[in-house]
């Protein structure tokens, strides 16, 4: 029998296409990343399943949407029968060990410090481990102290003060420890560019003088865009005729954590150099954009659209581009085939392995996202705002529940300016991609799911009544519960769609 392969999951936060040099912006200095894309594929269409920290990454590991897992904002914890990649490859051989920025305890940002089942707890690094070594002090330097160049220059900060620098050196340890161990599966999981951006020099005054050249979309008046996005640019109070963004703390610290990603693949070059290596974040920011400040309830590219480089060395190929759209949805599946294992029902993406071997196949022909609410420890963020997303690698069409809909072509207008929800001429397209969407939205089990989506301004026909599809869809066999059982019988479901049972005599 072939030996499994390892694999490793790096991530960071908070950092989209836009900043990366690979991706256009070779001013951002990342070099280590561009490497990485030189080795293997670089997926220029890839996205989040939510541009916010904690459901994006429910996604990245357990291949299931946020709306099945139940993480539906920030500091909700995954669903108590929901298994991780961690768990499902640990269970069949694998050593597996996660490192740093986890946010799925439903605790705090910061987490408990407790490792959770399926991974090493030896290793186990989240953000309540990494305070836990700090002072008092070094706790407020981190969160309150080190805004600018200067206060890092002040406070003496060097990079072993920080999370990241930590978090590679654990992952080193561990690259060394098991590099004859095979197989094993390493999550490297960095909590920066995200605030506070804290980075040592040089990287702290590498932009000082950095001028980030914005695009027409910076002074996007949002005309014919959904309410909560102007009320939302109105917070945010940026300039309307900005053209360029200074921010050397941010900028500094996304070069910092592609130097850290750099240790951790010399390492791998070194101990582990046929390992499958995956690189992505969570989501990215719009820095500007549409006047918009943070990721949020808003499916614009510069806060969904998300870097996804893989390398497997004299397994795919070199320095190649795909622009085939992928979603983080399609991680856990291509890592359950990569190990040889069955896929459940229950996973909600598909493997993109043929795709890797030969990347002119296409892996989806759409992909989804959806926001619910930003967190649940605090009012701010808008609060609830229902939103779910298609994209079909030029048409993307958001439901904006409560608002305005939106649809835009990103072949004609790639920077999202015309909203063409309203236009005849794309009603075809409009209309053929909602129904895509609704039925995602049945298939799924959307827990939001019904009627009120399908019932949008422009939608000339409505099909649903009451009881929406008509369908009952029970849960998918996920390989660890027992089979579900059908109401109706009391017996083991035979299929996971039901046409409703008609009612019972009054």
């Amino acid at each position: 029998m072939p030996r499994k392969p390892n694999i490793i999951l790096i991530m960071t936060d908070t950092q989209g296409v836009n900043v990366i040099g690979c991706y256009g912006r070779p001013e951002m200095k990342t070099s280590n990343l561009d490497r990485l894309a030189a080795e293997g594929i670089r997926f220029d269409k890839a996205y989040t399943c939510c541009p916010v920290c904690g459901p994006a990454r429910s996604s990245i590991l357990t291949g299931t949407y946020p709306h099945t897992n139940g993480v539906l904002a920030n500091n909700i914890p995954l669903g108590a029968n929901i298994k991780t990649i961690g768990e499902r490859l640990r269970d069949n051989g694998y050593h597996t060990a996660y490192i740093g920025k986890w946010h799925l305890s439903g605790t705090d940002y910061f987490d408990d410090g407790r490792c959770p089942p399926g991974w090493d707890p030896k290793y186990w690094y989240d953000g309540r481990c990494y305070l836990e070594e700090l002072t008092v002090e070094e706790r407020l330097l981190w969160r309150q102290k080190l805004r600018t160049p200067e206060d890092v220059h002040k406070y003496g900060i060097t990079e072993d003060f920080t999370w990241a620098h930590r978090c590679s050196n654990r992952a080193i340890e561990f690259l060394k420890e098991y590099s004859d161990k095979s197989p094993f599966f390493l999550v490297v999981s960095y909590d920066e560019p995200h605030g506070p951006s804290v980075c040592p020099p040089p990287f702290c005054d590498m932009f000082i003088d950095f001028e980030y050249p914005l695009g027409e979309n910076a002074q996007d008046p949002l005309i014919d865009k959904p309410q909560h996005q102007r009320e939302w640019a109105e917070y945010a109070n940026l300039p309307k005729d900005r053209k360029t963004l200074k921010n050397p703390m941010y900028f500094g610290c996304n070069s910092f954590v592609d130097y850290e990603i750099g240790r951790v693949l010399e390492a791998i070059d070194e101990y582990a150099p046929d390992a499958l290596v995956i690189f992505t974040s969570d989501h990215g920011t719009p820095l500007g954009a549409h006047r918009l400040n943070s990721k949020g309830p808003a499916m614009y590219e510069e806060i969904t659209r998300i870097p996804f480089i893989v390398r497997w060395r004299d397994r795919i190929p070199r320095s190649v581009i795909c622009d085939h759209p992928i979603s983080h949805i399609n991680i856990v599946p291509t890592l359950l085939e990569v190990a040889g294992l069955k896929i459940p029902p229950f996973i909600e993406g598909k493997s993109i392995l043929q795709t890797l071997l030969n990347p002119e196949i296409k892996p989806n022909e759409y992909v989804f996202m959806e926001f619910t609410r930003y967190e649940i420890n605090h009012d701010s963020w808008g609060g609830f705002q229902p939103i779910r997303c298609i994209f079909d690698g030029r048409y993307k069409l958001v439901i904006n529940l409560l608002y305005t809909d939106e649809l835009y072509d990103l072949k004609s207008d790639p920077q999202e300016m015309r909203n063409l929800i309203n236009s005849q001429e794309h009603a075809e397209i409009r209309d053929f991609l909602h129904d895509r969407l609704l039925e995602w939205m049945d298939e799924t089990r959307d827990v939001f799911r019904g009627p009120v989506w399908e019932r949008r301004p422009w939608k000339k026909v409505w099909r649903m009544g009451w009881n929406g599809s008509g369908k009952t869809r029970p849960r998918r066999d996920d390989g660890y519960l027992p089979r579900v059982l059908l109401y109706e019988t009391g017996l083991p479901v035979e299929k996971w769609e039901y046409d409703k049972f008609p009612p019972r005599g009054g």
